[in-house]
């Protein structure tokens, strides 16, 4: 009985499963009331990035990214922004850095720029980086990047994973089936 339980459980888990990675994650629009810039480093010199230039505070930023990129697994992870200089390129300037990762999928790094939160550089001398584009004045600079992954890669992670458990599984059931005798 607990067999059949357990084999009805193992099912459903994989179909839900399968069905998550196969369901295509969310297509990214232009961040509303911004310009998207058409700058270097921000069309086609990187793969899977967006630059633009806003007025919009941190919180309204990220509540945009979050009301459309959403997933039945969702982790929003919050990095220093030194590591936008990996993410993106060694020359990026950065405020915050956040990530919107959604396990097996996808990951959406969100890079945000205020020019008058420039903790690099004091605050006195923090008007030269003014940001000004197009000639215009904007209060930050937002660049996002996709890192996506293949159904291929999705489901030969899942695979692997779930081989390595249903091992570990037998391992620990066959050892602890010696020490019972």
């Amino acid at each position: 009985m607990f067999k059949k339980i357990f084999f009805t459980i193992f099912i459903f888990f994989n179909i839900v499963a399968l069905a998550y990675l196969f369901i295509p994650t969310p297509s990214l629009k232009d961040l509303p009331n911004s310009v998207k810039s058409t700058e270097p480093g921000d069309t086609v010199q990187l793969k899977n990035v967006a630059g633009y230039y806003t007025n919009l505070s941190r919180t309204e930023v990220m509540n945009f990214y979050r009301s459309i990129y959403f997933a039945p697994l969702f982790v929003r992870l919050n990095h220093p922004p030194e590591l936008s200089k990996t993410i993106f390129k060694d020359t990026m300037q950065s405020y915050y850095l956040e990530e919107f990762y959604l396990p097996f999928k996808e990951s959406l790094y969100i890079n945000g720029y205020e020019w008058e939160n420039d903790v690099f550089t004091a605050p006195e001398k923090r008007v030269k980086n003014k940001l000004i584009y197009e000639n215009k004045e904007y209060r930050s600079k937002i660049t996002i990047r996709t890192i996506p992954t293949s159904i291929f890669q999705r489901l030969l992670a899942f695979v692997i994973i779930e081989g390595s458990i249903i091992s570990i599984y037998y391992i620990y059931k066959r050892i602890f089936s010696k020490h019972e005798k």
